[in-house]
Parts: C-alpha cells; sequence; structure tokens
C-alpha cells in the first residue's frame, strides 16, 4: 500500500518538554561527563510504563529529574536545544514551541535569566540552522510555591514575541493533583497582559472537574492534554465553542497509565466533537515516541485518512503562535502534501 509519508507532512509541535525532548545517546553522554549514574529505566529502550496512580507518577518524577539533573551547562542547554530542534526538523514541524523551567537550570548559569536567555539564543541560531522556528514556552511547576510562578511570568514577559528564540506562552506543568489552581491564577495574568499564550496543563491525571478549574482560573488559549475532557459532554462542548486548543499526546497517556492501550485514547471523539487537537510528543525521552508516531498512531490505530491527518497537522498549525506569515506557508504545504498524488512509500 502506498501512503504519504509523515515525517514530510508539515506540522506544529506545541507539547514538548525541554528535559524530556534529549536523545537518550547524548543523556548518557552528558551523565558520563558530570559523573552521574543514571538509573537503568531510561537507557534501556523500554518506554516508560507506569500506573496513573501517585506512586506511577512518582516514578516518572523520579526518572525525569534524574535526567534532568544531567543537564548542567550551558553547552548543555545549546546541545539540547539544537538536537530537539533537529529531531523536529526531520519530522516535518515547521514550527516548535518548546517548553522550559528555566529555574531548574539555573544553578548552573548563574541565575533564570542567563538559563531562559541560553534557551532563547540557542533557539534562534537552531531555527536558521535547521529551518524551522523554535519558539519558547515558560512553564511554572505546581510543585513550587505560586510566587515563584509569577516570577517567571514577569521574567517570560520580558521576552515575548511570535518569531523564533522568542517566548510565545506561558505553561503550568507538573502533577496536577498538587497545588491550587486559582493560586497560580495571578501569574497567567501577568504573561496575559504580555500577549503571551495561556498553556497550562491539565485533564490527564484528573478530570473534567479539575478541567473546569484550569478553565476557570487560567483562562487557557490552549490546554495540555485536555483528554479527560471527552468525559463531560458539556465541558467539551464549552472547549469546542470557546476555540480552547488541546495538546494531545497519546503516548503520555498510555505511558501514564491514564489509558490501558493506545485504542483507548479517545483521539476520534475529540476531534468528531469539534475539538482543535494539536498532536504532541510530551517527553519522548521516557516514553520512546516522538512526534511522528503520535501521527502514525492516528492513522493506524484510529483509523485517520490522509486528509483526517493533514487537519490535524492544520489543527496544530492554527493553534500555534506564529505569525500568520508562518502560517500561510505551512498550511500551503500541508495542501501540498495531500495534493500529492505519487507520495513515497513508507509501509
Amino acid at each position: 500500500m502506498r501512503v504519504r509519508d509523515l515525517a514530510s507532512l508539515p506540522k506544529a509541535h506545541l507539547h514538548l518538554h525541554f528535559t524530556g525532548s534529549l536523545r537518550v545517546p547524548s543523556l548518557v553522554e552528558m551523565s558520563a561527563r558530570h559523573g552521574i549514574r543514571l538509573p537503568a529505566a531510561i537507557t534501556d529502550g523500554d518506554p516508560l510504563r507506569v500506573p496513573a496512580d501517585a506512586r506511577g507518577w512518582f516514578r516518572f518524577q523520579r526518572l525525569y529529574d534524574a535526567a534532568r539533573h544531567c543537564v548542567r551547562s550551558e553547552a548543555d542547554m545549546r546541545r539540547l536545544v539544537d538536537e530537539a530542534a533537529a529531531d523536529d526538523a526531520a519530522e516535518g514541524s515547521g514550527r516548535l514551541e518548546i517548553q522550559v523551567d528555566p529555574t531548574s537550570y539555573a544553578p548552573f548559569v548563574g541565575g533564570i535569566t542567563p538559563a531562559l536567555e541560553i534557551v532563547l539564543d540557542e533557539a534562534s541560531a537552531a531555527s536558521a540552522r535547521h529551518g524551522l522556528e523554535v519558539a519558547v514556552v515558560v512553564a511554572a511547576s505546581r510543585m513550587r510555591h505560586p510566587m515563584d510562578a509569577r516570577t517567571l511570568a514577569r521574567l517570560a514577559a520580558r521576552y515575548a514575541g511570535e518569531g523564533p528564540g522568542e517566548v510565545v506562552g506561558f505553561g503550568l506543568s507538573n502533577d496536577e493533583r498538587r497545588g491550587d489552581t486559582d493560586e497560580f491564577a495571578a501569574a497567567f495574568r501577568i504573561a496575559r497582559r504580555a500577549g503571551l499564550a495561556s498553556v497550562p496543563h491539565g485533564g490527564e491525571l484528573l478530570g473534567p472537574g479539575h478541567v473546569r478549574d484550569v478553565v476557570g482560573a487560567l483562562a487557557p488559549d490552549r490546554l495540555g492534554h485536555g483528554v479527560r475532557s471527552v468525559e463531560d459532554a458539556s465541558l467539551l462542548a464549552s472547549l469546542v465553542e470557546s476555540g480552547v486548543a488541546l495538546e494531545v499526546c497519546p503516548a503520555s497517556n498510555v505511558s501514564l497509565g491514564v489509558y490501558a492501550h493506545d485504542e483507548d485514547v479517545p483521539l476520534r471523539e475529540l476531534v468528531d466533537a469539534g475539538a482543535q487537537v494539536a498532536l504532541g510528543a510530551d517527553d519522548p525521552l521516557l516514553f520512546g515516541s516522538r512526534l511522528v508516531a503520535q501521527y502514525e498512531t492516528a492513522r493506524e490505530v484510529h483509523g485517520f485518512s490522509d486528509a483526517e491527518l493533514a487537519d490535524l497537522a492544520r489543527a496544530s498549525i492554527r493553534a500555534s503562535r506564529a505569525s500568520e506569515g508562518s502560517k500561510a506557508r505551512l498550511l500551503a504545504g500541508v495542501d501540498d502534501w495531500l495534493d500529492d498524488p505519487v507520495a513515497p512509500f513508507v509501509g
């Protein structure tokens, strides 16, 4: 069967975490250079699978923290950004909005401001080097005090823009079950006043009630995950009506035990309800699955036609913070991909 090559489909990647984007060989080299022993679960080639409970999340977070501990210099940070850009470009991304909490890397480079500036500078350079646009989402953590989130929001606001090497959004990540969502609202108001997109996580580990809390308090433009909104028809309808895009990461949902199998992820239900869905890889370092693999899952598991896959790519582009000119260029590329009658054989 001749099918179109998903790696040549122009798309935007809107849900990729900084350390979570690392290549395993690069992480191994960093750990050796810094004399840090990595847990075998990161390097054994077996994607992480944990139950969606407190102990499961703890294991995921422990492994993520172990990897993040190896990123401890400007050179490490620049290498990470460059390789993430190269990997996304190879998979057809014309736009990458990578998410970073500079607090994690600040001790090694002189503070949160230098940490963010390193990421932004390398994002600009990597964009030119690899032929895509790499912008940045600054993310606060639910595990830290809400005042830290305000500090990060003010920092993000200083570098707000829409182009490569600029901050385009403000997020809230980590365990959805921790922290009081309302207490982070002030940070998101700071970010919105600067023109940044509101892109918090919600609706993966927790259900519709949590999604309602996040929507009410943080007024998201995009919702990281949001898959559990399918459990409440009225909630899902309100997200569709208000235009909140969902950054759906099928590999994450299964790896974290939210759904037992790929076919259980409600991708088809969300799309059929009219939701604007942007597929993302989340943390390929631990889940062993990059962006094209999410499109392959949509095709092979959920039965999406090439026309429907093109619509997913268009949704990701429209939900991005790229300029209107960049969006138009990428959308034209999607049309060209779909119009090509002699696409390469890939399967």
